[in-house]
C-alpha cells in the first residue's frame, strides 16, 4: 500500500508531503496504481520547482518508494496552492477507484 500523508498548519496552509510504500495492485512494472501515484506526485514536485520556483527540500528512495517534500517557504504562492490542491484532488480519486488498500490518504496538522 502507498500511504501519503499531507502536512497542514492549522489555517489549511500545506507545509509538505511523505508519499511512503509500493501499492501493491499488480506485479513491478504493470501495476496501474503505483505507476499513478509516482506521475502525480513528480510531476506536482517538478511544476512546484519550475513553474512557481517554490523551495524545498526533496527525498528520495526509488526501491522503498518514498518521496518526502517539505515546503520551506510560508505562505505559498497562489500557483503552488492550486498544485497541492490537484495533487490532493488526483490522489483522493484513486483512493476511491482503488481503495484504501493500494493508496491511503491522511492529513496531519503541524
Amino acid at each position: 500500500m502507498t500511504k501519503i500523508t499531507f502536512y497542514r498548519t492549522t489555517a489549511g496552509d500545506y507545509q509538505g508531503f511523505v508519499c511512503d510504500g509500493h501499492a501493491g495492485y499488480a506485479d513491478y512494472g504493470e501495476d496501474i496504481v503505483c505507476a499513478s501515484i509516482s506521475v502525480l506526485v513528480i510531476n506536482t514536485i517538478n511544476s512546484l520547482e519550475q513553474i512557481t520556483g517554490e523551495q524545498m527540500d526533496v527525498e528520495a528512495d526509488e526501491k522503498s518508494g518514498s518521496i518526502r517534500c517539505q515546503l520551506r517557504n510560508q505562505p505559498l504562492k497562489e500557483t503552488s496552492k492550486a498544485l497541492m490542491d490537484s495533487l490532493v484532488l488526483g490522489l483522493t480519486r484513486i483512493e476511491k477507484q482503488y481503495g484504501k488498500s493500494y493508496c491511503k490518504l491522511t492529513f496531519e496538522e503541524v
